[in-house]
């Protein structure tokens, strides 16, 4: 699976890029590099990023970016693992992006490193979104007795001011 999404990314990028779509600049995933670590490293989740372009509520447009999905399993109830989640990111280098208007009930929350802005969104496995890369992290995670499954998705774009208020 991995390699034929490997494939797909090294053909697009032989095709010129007059004869591609303007979303095509989403090729990059270089925005997503310090999220990806973070949920492999830091959190002992399995990750995989992948290009996107993302409807940018700042800019009201979509814009190039990339999304990490991620997975991994824990005996804990959802609402613990969502707040030592956002306990840890708050005590590493991710900072909140300036007026970050997140669905924190959601437990969605954006933040910022390294020129990404990235919106950390937390689901359990009843919301699965059933895409592939969400079908191999969670295949590749290996839970013990009593763990359930989790996963996170992360939606990075380059890091901009915050939008006025009353325009959105």
């Amino acid at each position: 699976m991995k390699s034929a999404g490997w494939l797909v990314v090294a053909t697009v990028a032989l095709v010129p890029a007059a004869l591609r779509p303007a979303e095509a600049a989403a090729q990059d995933t270089s925005l997503c590099t310090g999220a990806e670590r973070f949920l492999v490293e830091t959190m002992g989740m399995v990750a995989v990023s992948e290009p996107d372009t993302i409807d940018d509520w700042r800019t009201r447009s979509m814009v190039p970016g990339c999304r990490v999905t991620a997975a991994g399993a824990s005996w804990q109830p959802s609402s613990d693992i969502v707040r030592d989640f956002y306990h840890v990111l708050d005590e590493s280098d991710w900072v909140r992006t300036p007026d970050p208007r997140d669905a924190p009930n959601e437990a969605s929350l954006r933040y910022r490193r390294d020129g990404a802005d990235c919106l950390f969104n937390f689901y359990g496995s009843s919301m699965a979104l059933n895409t592939e890369a969400e079908m191999y992290v969670s295949d590749a995670v290996h839970k013990a007795p009593g763990e359930e499954l989790y996963n996170f998705l992360v939606l990075c774009t380059p890091a901009m001011p915050a939008a006025p208020r009353g325009g959105v």
